[in-house]
């Protein structure tokens, strides 16, 4: 493995596109609200593309390589990626390309639960795992992160307990990194939930989409490299990390002893990724690493201006640093907001931020800031916060 930064680093991503320039895109982070707004909500990053991705995806559509994906490049380009930064050979022939990772994660919960089982997830946590499960008719059951935003072993072997009452199935949604506290799991904390997974006989998905942002001091580790995680999944994607959410592919990998089950994925689940998607992530996995490494300096120097300007104009607002992802957890009861802070901050001050109470219990009193945009947007945005209180 080597170190994030350890190559030559190019110019900073966050620190090239102005607001004018970010206010002539039509996705849904800056066509959801008035142009009045800042938008610091959705996990959409205000960067330019990787030049390896731009020059893969001009190539295909000059070329008109756009009908249907077929093979297993983005498979080995992931593998080549994880071997390198986090020590892990993916088992290419035990993967599944998929359009996204929550899709990915529908067609492995129609694998191992039935309707009325449980999925059990640790909250506060992304929206669309309470939504997914809830449409697909399965039972959620929290088990809450504790005070430092770390998995609580107690905790989790009682919704464990709890989701496989009655001999039932039952799944873990383990968000890894964690959306939207930025934890960073350790090693020994994944062995817990290995652990327990193995005793209670629950079958773990381990959504990865973070992995390749992580701050310099964690480390990222693979839930499918731990010892007992053979009956596990992980789903991983470049979209967050390059931002290609647009650009729609993902990947499943199944552990030794769930190999035969993801082999058993109907076809038409495998059908949905783009096949420009692929090209532009097979692009930044191989080609993009530089790019990475310079927004992850870019990010980690945004954590930090984040913390200088609460503590200048926000003080009773608490915020740990994220150990991954680029999204900041603030927490707001101070401020006496009321349950939803963001409603607060989007009225009076304009500015965007996701809701805490939707990422479930713990989310009260709570948003999430997106990191990744310019330090002078971030300077904006706190400042307006910080106005909308006057």
């Amino acid at each position: 493995m080597i170190a994030q930064g350890s190559v030559p680093r190019v110019t900073n991503p966050l620190g090239v596109l102005s607001l004018d320039e970010l206010r002539c895109r039509t996705s849904m982070k800056w066509r959801r609200f008035g142009a009045d707004v800042l938008p610091l909500w959705v996990a959409e990053m205000d960067v330019p593309l990787a030049d390896a991705v731009v020059r893969a995806v001009d190539h295909a559509i000059a070329i008109g390589d756009t009908g249907y994906s077929e093979g297993t490049a983005y498979a080995e380009a992931f593998s080549d990626f994880a071997r390198e930064r986090w020590g892990w050979q993916i088992d290419v022939d035990a993967s599944a390309n998929v359009p996204d990772v929550m899709g990915g994660i529908v067609e492995i919960l129609k694998l191992v639960t039935r309707r009325g089982d449980a999925v059990v997830v640790n909250s506060p946590v992304y929206t669309p795992f309470y939504r997914v499960s809830e449409q697909m008719e399965r039972r959620v059951i929290e088990a809450p992160l504790n005070a430092e935003h770390r998995i609580d072993p107690q905790t989790l072997d009682e919704a464990f307990a709890a989701a496989t009452a009655g001999g039932r199935s039952a799944a873990f949604l383990l968000c890894s990194p964690h959306n939207p506290t930025g934890t960073v799991h350790s090693r020994e904390e994944l062995a817990t939930v290995v652990e327990h997974a193995q005793r209670h006989g629950v079958r773990v998905l381990a959504d990865e989409i973070h992995a390749p942002i992580v701050a310099a001091g964690s480390e990222h580790v693979p839930y499918l490299t731990l010892p007992g995680s053979e009956r596990a999944f992980c789903l991983l994607s470049a979209s967050k990390a390059w931002n290609l959410a647009g650009l729609k592919a993902a990947l499943a990998v199944a552990g030794e002893e769930a190999a035969v089950e993801l082999s058993s994925m109907p076809e038409g689940a495998r059908h949905g990724p783009s096949h420009v998607g692929v090209i532009a992530h097979v692009a930044a996995l191989r080609g993009g690493r530089r790019w990475l490494d310079s927004l992850l300096l870019g990010l980690d120097a945004n954590s930090r201006l984040l913390g200088d300007l609460l503590a200048e104009h926000l003080p009773a607002v608490r915020y740990r640093r994220p150990q991954g992802t680029y999204l900041a957890w603030l927490d707001c009861r101070a401020l006496e907001l009321g349950d939803d802070p963001a409603a607060v901050f989007l009225e009076r001050g304009r500015v965007a931020l996701s809701s805490g109470p939707r990422f479930g219990t713990g989310g009260g009193g709570h948003v999430r800031l997106n990191l990744a945009t310019s330090p002078d947007i971030l300077r904006d945005a706190v400042g307006r916060m910080a106005s909308a209180l006057r």
